[in-house]
Parts: C-alpha cells; structure tokens; sequence
C-alpha cells in the first residue's frame, strides 16, 4: 500500500527506484592495552593511516572538483590536524593501540567541536566520517559508504559525507534521502551540483527496508513508499514536462515580459568554470576565493598563485560579471595564520570582513591581486566583502579597495540582519548588495545550516527572511544600486520568481540549477511575480509561504 513520507527537498528532479541503505559506520575499537615497546609501531601505524586517509580524501575532491573539492580537501587537513595527531601519540605511549587511540582522540575533539557552538557543531558529521575512515582501515575492514550495486538504487542514509556525495555515480544513484540534514548542509549543496534529486531531513528514513519500491520527489520534498502505478507515471509525467521545458528555455534570465533577471554562477575557483559556461550562465555571481587558501591552512597563497587563479575565471566570461567574494575565514573555515583558536562561538566572533580588516596585509595582498588579474580584460568585475553588519564595515571595506587602486565596483554582502535593515546606510558606502541567504537564515533564526532537527528555520521560504530580502531590495532600488541574491536560495526555481518579485536584481546559483530557475521565470510576467511575492511574505510559515505562491502562479 502507498504511504507518504514529507521531508526537505533540496535537488530537484524524480527518482524511482528500490532502496540501498549506507553502508553501517564503523564499530568501536576494543580497548585493550599494548606493551609499552609496541608503542613506537602502534603510532607509525596511526600516522600512515591518517596519511592514507587524507590522501584519499584529497584524491577524491580532485576527481570530484569544483565545490566537493573543497570540502573534501578541508576534511583531509581535518585528519592531519597536529593536535589531533599529536593526542593520538600521547594515548599510544600510555598504552592504547592505534586504532583506539584515535577513535577517542577524535571523540574529545569532537565533544570540543560540539560544545563550541552551533556553527562548528556542524563539523562534527565530518569529523565522525574521518575518523570511521582511519579506524576502518587500522582495522581492516571494509570502508563505510555507498553500497556496491549492479542495478540503479535510492540511496538511503542517516547523512552522507561528503566524500561519499562527491563521488556517487549519478547512473547507479538515482537519488538520495537522509534523515540528517538540511537545505544549505553540504549533502544538499553536492546533490545539485550532481543534478541527483534528494530529499532530507526526512524522520524514520533509515526504518524504510532494503529493496523496497520509493519515489523520491527532490522539489517538494515528499517520498512515497510503494508508489501505485498512476502514482508513477503522474511523477514521471511531470518530470518529461520539466525536461521539455529545459530544452525550450535559453538565453539570458528574464521574465514572460522582458524583465530581465541577470542568471550567475556561484564558483569556488576555474574548476567550476566549464559547468557554469555550459549552462549559460551570464557571469558570476558569487566567487568563493577561500578554497584557494584552504589549502595551507598555515600560509596565505602568494599574491602571484592568486592573480592566476583569479585570471582564469575573470577570462571565461568576457563581457559578463563577475562578483568575487574577498576570503571569508573563519567559524567553519578557521586558517591558522588568521583566525583566533580560543573563540567560544566562532560563528558570532572574528570572521569574514572582521577577520581581514584585522590583518590588513592579507587583504591588500587579495585586492592587488584581483586589479592584476583584470588588467587587460573586458571583463565587469566587481568585489564584495562578507560579514558586514553595518556603513562602518563597508566603509572600511571600499577604503581598501580604493588604497588598492582596484578598479571595480565595490559591494557588501547582506549576511547579518543589521545589514539588511539599515541597507541604504550601507549602501551610501558601497555600489551593490549581495544577499547571502544561508548565513541570513542562520543568524536571523539562530539555526544552524547543518543541524536537521532545526531545517525548518533554515527554510529559505520563511517569511521573516523574505522580509529582510525585500527591505533589502527596497534600499537598492531607492539608492538606485543593484541587490542580488546569492545564497542557495536563488536555486529553487518557485523562489526564484517570488525573490524578481521581491524587486532582487540578479539571481546566482550552482551552474546545474542554472536551466532550471530560467525555465521557471520565462513562464511568469514581473507582475505575477510581485503578486507571488506578496502573498508569500503575507504567511505565517515557510510551507504557507510556498503554497501561497504557488497558488498565485497556478492561477488557482
């Protein structure tokens, strides 16, 4: 018999297919105690496999590229960290073998990462997975993760690493449903990327059994369990339309009637580039430059590897625009060489725009280097810094750049919801706003973007954050500056509409969201869209937020 499941859908599409569940985590190692003249080849051995570990990891997000690249090369850096390491030693040298010495120097670094504030709580699910990985192969046993199959599956799991998304087989994984998670935790963000429907936050996920018959519904988030034929073939219809209206919809972003909304990508570096030109992005909109120093974490990258990294994207989009994010470090992206280790809540401390007017160096470094990189180049190019809350972060911010002789437009991301209600004071600094919608949601609702049991405050759709949107546009257009989106948000193709409605300039997003949101908009006039808008922020919930607009542009 048919029932029906509602979690959060996060990566559009339908898949039907028959479940396979995660591969089981590793089990606790015995704790047994090794003679002290073991302990010298009880710790080589934890040292080769931290190693092995974090090379695989590595090797992964060098297949995987673009944004599970980074993800991935931060877990690696997380399994070679030196205090873990050296925790681990001191654990072999009273007694402990390899394998139980790190499983329990991991467990005290992670009840330190869970106990540091919602921000870094996140990180533990990362964290459980490396460790499962060492201890996995000290053991020798197989490694947890995606089941083998012959035959196309569901893919089900409490959560999914990243080093498990980053590399599914979009011909063998259907699609894919957790319980763990929420719209903006990475599982979400490298299910779009794939173009893998998902579903999470789905309660009792793990009780649906192996082998069993689901449709998973990656836009509104339901999952029916043994599905009926009509059932089927209404979801598979629906999916065929979608298709059809990809293929029909190109060329730039714009609505029924010829309101043009500008469609970017949001890029972590010139491995993201292929994707975002293919799907005919018009530009970039977000360029995330802390994947470039993510990957020493004790060193800023030379002013020389910057201006070629830089070059790259700024070259494939001659014309367009490119928005680039100066370094955003800190909370979840702690460098040593810039971010303070004794933080109790990194999330509310020193990061982003804080962090950099703090070590001036290293932003004047990035600054020279991007007005190198354009030298020469037809390109529109525009910096924005992260993190400002209020006209003195931004003037702060458009006094480097001019220090820097950067010849660009200079904005500020709309992150803190003090930005946003005092939008035009900031932008009497600044020439363009950048809401950043996951951050906005998680310090507008005190949720965490990677905790499940708060997703609902995460809902992008929430008429509080649709509110600070539209106050936000609102000061654009009187300053008569631009206001964009960049945050996963604008990746939902019904929101889309609702935030053109909301008065947003531009819409950036993950490239493969890109065909999606246009086909969405070419359907609707400005004006249905400023209709949906209104009847979305007049709700009281995310969900009646969603239904109501959809209402409006159903014509129900």
């Amino acid at each position: 018999m048919e029932t029906t499941l509602r979690g959060v859908g996060v990566s559009h599409g339908v898949a039907i297919g028959e479940v396979r569940h995660m591969g089981t985590a590793v089990l606790e190692p015995p704790a047994k105690q090794i003679p002290a003249e073991e302990a010298e080849r009880e710790q080589q051995r934890a040292r080769q496999a931290v190693d092995a570990v974090a090379a695989d990891l590595t090797a992964r997000g060098n297949l995987a590229g673009g944004e599970a690249q980074a993800v991935l090369e931060a877990q690696a850096l997380m399994a070679q960290d030196p205090e873990l390491m050296a925790d681990v030693d001191r654990r072999v040298a009273v007694g402990s073998s390899a394998e139980r010495a790190v499983y329990d120097a991991f467990a005290a670094y992670r009840e330190l990462l869970a106990n540091a504030g919602e921000y870094l709580a996140g990180r533990v699910a990362d964290l459980d997975d490396v460790r499962n990985r060492i201890v996995a192969r000290l053991l020798g046993v197989p490694m947890p993760g995606v089941p083998d199959s012959d035959e196309p599956y569901v893919l089900v799991a409490r959560d999914l690493a990243p080093a498990d998304t980053a590399l599914l087989d979009p011909t063998l994984v259907l699609g894919f449903v957790t319980e763990e998670g929420g719209p903006t935790s990475h599982s979400a963000i490298l299910a779009r990327a794939l173009g893998v429907p998902a579903v999470v936050a789905l309660p009792g996920a793990g009780e649906i059994a192996e082998g069993t018959l689901i449709a998973v519904d990656g836009s509104s988030g339901e999952i029916f369990v043994n599905p009926t034929e009509e059932r089927r073939a209404a979801l598979e219809a629906a999916a065929a339309e979608r298709k059809a209206a990809l293929a029909a919809a190109t060329g730039p972003g714009a609505t029924a009637d010829g309101h043009k909304v500008p469609l970017l990508a949001n890029v972590g570096g010139p491995a993201d580039v292929p994707a975002a030109v293919k799907a005919g992005a018009e530009g970039v909109g977000l360029f995330r430059t802390e994947f470039l120093f993510l990957d020493d974490s004790k060193n800023a990258p030379s002013e020389e590897k910057q201006v070629e990294a830089y070059r790259q994207v700024l070259e494939a989009f001659p014309e367009g625009r490119v928005v680039v994010r100066v370094l955003d470090a800190g909370a979840d992206k702690p460098l040593e060489f810039l971010t303070p280790g004794d933080e109790p809540n990194p999330a509310l401390g020193v990061r982003g725009l804080r962090t950099l007017l703090d070590h001036p160096e290293v932003l004047r470094t990035q600054l020279t280097a991007l007005a190198k990189a354009a030298e020469g180049l037809p390109v529109h190019l525009e910096v924005m810094a992260p993190m400002v809350a209020d006209r003195a972060d931004a003037k702060a911010f458009a006094d480097a750049c001019r220090e820097a002789g950067l010849q660009a437009k200079y904005g500020a991301m709309v992150e803190i919801p003090s930005a946003a209600l005092r939008a035009r004071s900031v932008l009497r600094e600044v020439e363009f706003l950048s809401l950043g919608t996951n951050d906005l949601a998680q310090y507008t609702f005190a949720a965490d973007r990677q905790v499940g049991a708060v997703s609902r405050l995460q809902d992008p759709w929430q008429p509080a954050l649709l509110d600070l949107v539209a106050l936000s546009a609102e000061a654009a257009r009187a300053e008569g500056k631009s206001c964009g989106v960049c945050g996963e948000a604008a990746s939902d193709p019904l929101l889309a509409c609702v935030l053109t409605g909301l008065g947003v300039t531009s819409l950036s997003m993950g490239a493969a969201s890109i065909p999606y949101v246009r086909a969405q908009l070419a359907k609707f006039t400005l004006a249905q869209c400023e209709r949906a808008a209104a009847a979305a922020r007049a709700a009281d919930s995310a969900d009646e937020a969603r239904s109501a607009a959809q209402a409006v542009l159903s014509g129900e």
